[in-house]
């Protein structure tokens, strides 16, 4: 069976995400992918041709406002020739965010970033976890901390910076990560078997 290629398009915007996008990587690259960081801010054409030529390209942003960071809106309209090319049709799709507030409308962010796949024609890979530290016996160490389902969620406070985001949240990252590539191989499989 081939590596399963993956890639991690994100933003970010003081270091937070980063840290979570390098999480992200790490599961990917522990699951079997071979794996590509693409700051969306700083794109060039040899990392577009990269995403056309990946099984999964996980979506990444903080939450400023309620939904995606700006540079990460400007990208996701930059990916409308693909749209109208559907150049990344049944590619898998996931994604992650992080704000300051544990909540801060962060799954307004992870549906936005659903929109974008399924208008791409993609699958959408959800977090496939229970979520955590939501009775007496949980903490906030408890992986999923946030309970988020449709992606990972991480909360890092304001007043701090990238070497404080959350151990926990970092943890979720990694199973993402690790969630995609599994899911990317059961495709390859599936594809390989319906080829046969």
């Amino acid at each position: 069976m081939t590596t399963p290629v993956v890639s991690i398009a994100y933003h970010s915007g003081f270091g937070h995400t980063a840290v979570i996008a390098e999480a992200v990587r790490a599961g990917a690259v522990e699951a079997g992918a071979e794996v590509h960081l693409i700051k969306v801010d700083e794109i060039t054409e040899e990392q577009w041709a990269i995403l056309d030529a990946s099984d999964a390209i996980v979506f990444g942003s903080p939450t400023y406002m309620g939904t995606a960071s700006g540079a990460f809106h400007v990208f996701a309209e930059a990916t409308s020739k693909r749209w109208a090319e559907r150049a990344w049709t049944d590619k898998l799709a996931a994604g992650f965010t992080n704000s300051a507030s544990k909540s801060g409308d962060k799954l307004h962010t992870l549906q936005f970033f659903q929109i974008l796949a399924a208008q791409l024609g993609m699958h959408w890979v959800n977090l496939g976890l229970l979520p955590g530290w939501n009775s007496s016996a949980g903490s906030e160490h408890d992986i999923n901390r946030l309970g988020f389902f449709a992606g990972a969620a991480a909360q890092t406070n304001a007043d701090q910076g990238p070497d404080a985001v959350h151990k926990a949240d970092v943890a979720t990252a990694e199973h993402l990560g690790r969630r995609v590539t599994e899911t990317a191989k059961t495709f390859a499989l599936g594809r390989a078997a319906i080829a046969a």
